[in-house]
């Protein structure tokens, strides 16, 4: 008679969460968010499905921490960019919409997920860390493009739309057109008008 098989048991070197984050980006990638469940993502890590309980309450907490990896990830690619931009303002805010897209072009099952208005924990620290970063490094860049006495959110909601409805159409429409593929303008000609736009209303 055979021995019973012994259940998967939760690692003991703090690996688990890690785990149960990977698998389910991988499930992302590979079923959308409809895709996700804590049992699905015990199973790809190896664990019993009562494991992901020792970190995550509910689905909402496991999707938490999935996009408060995006964000962290979101950031690094705006701060890369950053990095390697010459320090003027134009350049600046150039170069954190070119990392925008970088993040769109190298996560993109991250990038919806994290503007696809889940059920997610607005109180956790890692989220709350990690999105107000994002924000921050937005904020930071648009900051010389505010006129006196206006609102930052006119300029950053500007900015935000245009690189954000560029880094989306790139990704979920390009290919749907064969005309969209052959003539698809790059981000640099909508930052040209952008910038253009900006400077003259900083100016008036």
């Amino acid at each position: 008679m055979k021995t019973p098989a012994t259940p998967p048991r939760r690692p003991r070197d703090g690996t688990l969460r890690t785990a149960l984050v990977d698998a389910g980006v991988a499930l992302l990638r590979t079923r959308g968010p409809d895709g996700l469940s804590l049992r699905e993502c015990a199973a790809q890590a190896g664990v019993s499905h009562a494991a992901p309980a020792y970190h995550f309450k509910n689905l909402a907490g496991l999707s938490t921490a999935i996009a408060a990896r995006g964000y962290s990830l979101f950031c690094t690619a705006m701060t890369a960019r950053l990095a390697r931009a010459a320090n003027s303002p134009t350049a600046r805010l150039n170069a954190i919409c070119h990392g925008y897209l970088d993040f769109a072009s190298a996560h993109p099952e991250l990038f919806l997920f994290i503007f696809s208005g889940q059920q997610l924990d607005k109180e956790n620290d890692d989220f709350a860390q990690h999105s107000s970063n994002a924000y921050g490094i937005l904020r930071e860049a648009c900051a010389p493009f505010v006129q006196p006495g206006a609102e930052p959110e006119e300029v950053e909601i500007l900015v935000w739309s245009v690189v954000h409805g560029y880094a989306h159409l790139t990704m979920i429409h390009k290919a749907d057109n064969p005309k969209f593929r052959e003539n698809w303008p790059k981000l640099d000609l909508l930052l040209e008008h952008l910038d253009r736009a900006l400077e003259t209303a900083v100016k008036t």
